[in-house]
Order: structure tokens, then C-alpha cells, then sequence
């Protein structure tokens, strides 16, 4: 390990999922001491919400390089790199045995919830010296406020706890946290734990990701055995080929699976479909729910006897704990501005992104990254084996080895879809394979189009305009 000075304090990381725990054995195998910081009273507490759910990414994508190794030093049986695991099973066969080796095991401090990230000494506007200040990083714990100083900070308490609202301005719909006790917000249990509250019941759907097709699948089984449940789905646009995705063409048979199902369960004529709805209000209704909205004209729109709602929307950064840190960030993503162009969803048409490091991850801050799905900010489609191939890079960095940071390999299975203008339509194989060097490429013949000085089939580095502004 090379580094300019002795390091005595801890590398702190925030969250102790898929991605946090990857980060610390990648610490171990440098010679950092970590420290992991965990809200709940276990590891991963944001997959534990949702163990039901069956993955579409194998075994082959969901363990990191470096926990491998510790594990199978540690005698490890390795689950089937092919096999499909729930979310339980993550934890069960994967987090849990890596968390409870002794090198991790005296790391983790569960139940330690992280409330504000700054520098010993320096508030946000104070620079001199600044940089070589020791993080402060103070929790809420079953005893009160903690604070704890560390040498680098890697936040990856992903967006899983600060949901999207159903509100289509970002804002929750008028009316929408009086009715709180009948959203559920995520992945609810629906053929589990969950069944009585959905079964029998008219359940609204909003969302246009996997979230969303998850829940409305379960829902159509449910309504299967229990005649009376209805299903309604909105979602903000109308382009349903993004939404049922690649199919046959997708590299995880699973994810292009689930976008088969849901577009046969779309044609059956059991699924009462709401396009281009952008919800305002949510109002009572006697004993039940109405939706209200606008669609794309300004037309006001209503759905109406609802009983319970599911808000599948993604969710975005808590930028409140960092917020005495002085990070850099794109205006509306509120990733990196250098990661921002690879996966703008306004821009980036194809499911896939090209590798990404350290140097994509860094901020004015010094020695503070956020990585994992907390990286994307608000951008979908976040899968684990980007975040393992982040953090690699992120403590090569660290330990300054940058010849090792700055050889970021990533393979991601392409989604099967590229949702190119009319006019280049033909060039749908534009999805055939990742970009091998530009940056502004989706794919390789995005990639060879902009090389001809043409606009390539889909995705670009430049940003939607925005309105003039009125002064008033």
C-alpha cells in the first residue's frame, strides 16, 4: 500500500448493505481500518424490508470480488453463480456470513444512524487547513448522539429510505401524508405477510420501473385466487416499450422476463391502465381513495374508489446528512456532474452504463465518495456490480494506487432496449453492446455514430434546455 502519510483514524463507511459491505472488505484488503455504520439493528435492513423479492441479476453480479475472498478464506460455500436469489437469500447466504467475520464483526455499529458527515473544526464555508481535517461523523444510537472522527468518508446509504413521492412535481400530492396509512411505498409483501390488506381490495399502482411490474404481477396472482382485487396502474408517460423492456434481446433472462409478464398482463384486459398521469391531490373519499391529476394537455383527470395505493417510484439521495460537506453536484440527478452525463435517464437511452471510477465519484471534498445506488442519485436502474466495481476504485484511490483506480473493467448485461428517435429507429441494435471509450456513448454503435461526426442513436452528453426565466 502506497500512501503519503500514516493513517491512524478509521475509513468510515455509511450503510451496511451490499454495497457498504463490499466497501469494507475492499478497506481489509488494503490495510485500512473501517468503521460501518448501520441505521438498523442488522446489516442490510434496506433489502431485509423487501426479502420476498426474487432478483433478476444471478448470483454472478451480486457478490463482490473482495468479499469472495474473505469469505472463502473464512470456508464459505458459494451459492451457484447462475442461481436467481431473493433478497432474503442475499442476506441470509451472502451479508450475513460476510458481516459476521471477526475483521467485519468489530467494524459494524448497528443501529447507528448517521445524522450529519462534516470536517473536525470546519463548517462549510472555513478552508484553510480544511482538507486535512478529520471527518466527523455523528449518529443517533439507542443511547443518544455519538460522534465519530474518521480519515475518509464512503457514503453508501443508498435511496431506498427516502422514497419518491406519488406527487408528479416531486413534491407529495396534496393530501397524499394525510392518507399515509394506505400507501405503501416500495415493495410490499403482497402474496406474504401482506396479503390482508391487498386481497379483495382495488389497489392503485404507480410506477413505470421494476418496482412497479413487480407489485403489479403479484397483485394479478393475488386477484387470481381472490377474485375481487382490482388493479390500476398509472405511470407520468406513455412509452410502454421502455417500460416492458428488451424481452428475449435483454442479458438477464429474469429482468426481460418480468417485462413479458407484464406486458401479457398489460393485453389480458385485467389491468386498468392510466397513461400520462401526473398526480396532484389525493383526497377521501368516504371510506375510500381518489386520485386526482393532469394529463399531458392539462386536462384534469380523476381515478376514483381506490382502497389502497402502492408508490413504486424510485427514490432519491438524503442530501441532508452531507450537507455541511462541500460536494458538487448535478442540478437535477444530483449525482457527480462528471457522472451525471452517463446516466441522465432525459439523455441516456439505453439501460447499460459505461465503466466509472473514482475520478467520475470525487468531490471537492477530499477523501469523500458516495457510492452505490446513493451514486446515481435520482437516476434508475442501479445494479450491484456496479457499485463493487466503484469501490474497488474508490480505495485503490485511497491506498494511491491509481494505476489499479483508474483500470475500471466493468461488464453489465445490456437491458435490450434503446429507445432511439423515429428517424434512426432501424438502428435499434444500438443496444447490442457497452461502449468501449466515450464517455457520451450508450453503446458501440452509439459509440462508432459520434465518431463519424453524426448524432448517434440515442444518447448524448448535453442536457434538455431549460425555460427562460421570468423575473417578476
Amino acid at each position: 500500500m502506497n500512501r503519503d502519510l500514516p493513517i491512524t483514524l478509521p475509513v468510515a463507511v455509511v450503510g451496511a448493505g451490499p454495497i457498504g459491505l463490499a466497501a469494507a472488505a475492499h478497506l481489509l484488503e488494503r490495510g485500512f481500518a473501517p468503521i460501518v455504520f448501520e441505521a438498523g439493528p442488522s446489516p442490510a435492513s434496506h433489502l431485509e424490508s423487501y426479502r420476498h423479492v426474487q432478483l433478476f441479476s444471478p448470483w454472478r453480479y451480486n457478490v463482490d470480488p473482495a468479499a469472495r475472498r474473505l469469505l472463502l478464506a473464512a470456508g464459505w460455500n458459494e451459492p451457484r453463480p447462475d442461481e436467481l436469489p431473493t433478497a432474503g437469500a442475499v442476506i441470509d447466504d451472502y451479508l450475513s456470513p460476510l458481516a459476521t467475520l471477526p475483521a467485519l464483526r468489530s467494524a459494524l455499529r448497528l443501529s447507528h444512524r448517521v445524522t450529519g458527515i462534516s470536517r473536525e473544526g470546519f463548517d462549510k464555508a472555513k478552508s484553510r487547513g480544511r482538507d486535512e481535517a478529520p471527518f466527523v461523523i455523528r449518529c443517533d444510537t439507542t443511547e443518544g448522539p455519538v460522534e465519530f472522527r474518521a480519515w475518509a468518508v464512503l457514503d453508501a446509504s443508498g435511496t431506498w429510505g427516502t422514497p419518491n413521492p406519488l406527487g408528479a412535481n416531486g413534491l407529495p400530492a396534496i393530501g397524499e401524508l394525510e392518507a399515509g396509512g394506505r400507501i405503501f411505498y416500495g415493495m410490499p409483501d403482497i402474496l406474504g405477510r401482506l396479503r390482508a390488506r391487498y386481497a379483495g381490495k382495488r389497489v392503485l399502482v404507480a410506477g413505470g420501473g421494476h418496482s412497479a411490474a413487480g407489485a403489479l404481477l403479484a397483485l394479478a396472482t393475488l386477484a387470481e385466487q381472490e377474485r375481487s382485487t382490482r388493479i390500476a396502474w398509472t405511470i407520468r408517460g406513455n412509452d410502454f416499450a421502455r417500460i416492458f423492456g428488451g424481452g428475449e434481446n435483454d442479458g438477464l433472462v429474469a429482468r426481460g422476463a418480468l417485462g413479458r409478464r407484464l406486458k401479457a398482463l398489460a393485453d389480458s384486459g385485467k389491468l386498468e391502465m392510466h397513461a400520462e398521469f401526473r398526480t396532484t391531490s389525493v383526497l377521501s373519499d368516504g371510506p375510500r381513495l381518489s386520485v386526482e391529476g393532469r394529463g399531458p394537455d392539462g386536462a384534469a383527470r380523476r381515478i376514483t374508489d381506490i382502497d389502497e395505493i402502492i408508490v413504486a417510484a424510485g427514490g432519491r439521495p438524503d442530501l441532508a446528512i452531507t450537507s455541511e460537506l462541500r460536494l458538487k453536484l448535478d442540478h437535477w440527478i444530483e449525482s457527480t456532474e462528471q457522472l451525471a452525463p452517463l446516466i441522465d435517464p432525459n439523455v441516456h437511452s439505453c439501460g447499460t452504463v459505461r465503466p466509472h471510477g473514482h475520478r467520475e465519484l470525487q468531490h471537492p471534498e477530499p477523501r469523500f465518495y458516495a457510492v452505490g445506488a446513493k451514486s446515481y442519485g435520482r437516476a434508475p436502474n442501479f445494479l450491484l456490480a456496479t457499485g463493487h466495481e466503484q469501490v474497488r476504485s474508490v480505495v485503490a484511490a485511497l491506498a494511491n494506487d491509481f494505476a489499479a483506480a483508474d483500470d475500471v473493467l466493468l461488464e453489465l448485461p445490456a437491458t435490450g432496449v434503446c429507445s432511439a428517435p423515429k428517424e434512426t429507429a432501424a438502428e435499434a441494435s444500438c443496444c447490442g453492446g457497452p461502449p468501449t471509450r466515450r464517455a457520451d456513448a450508450c453503446c458501440v454503435l452509439d459509440e462508432q455514430k459520434k465518431d463519424e461526426g453524426k448524432s448517434g442513436c440515442g444518447c448524448s452528453t448535453k442536457k434538455p434546455s431549460l425555460p427562460p426565466v421570468v423575473r417578476l
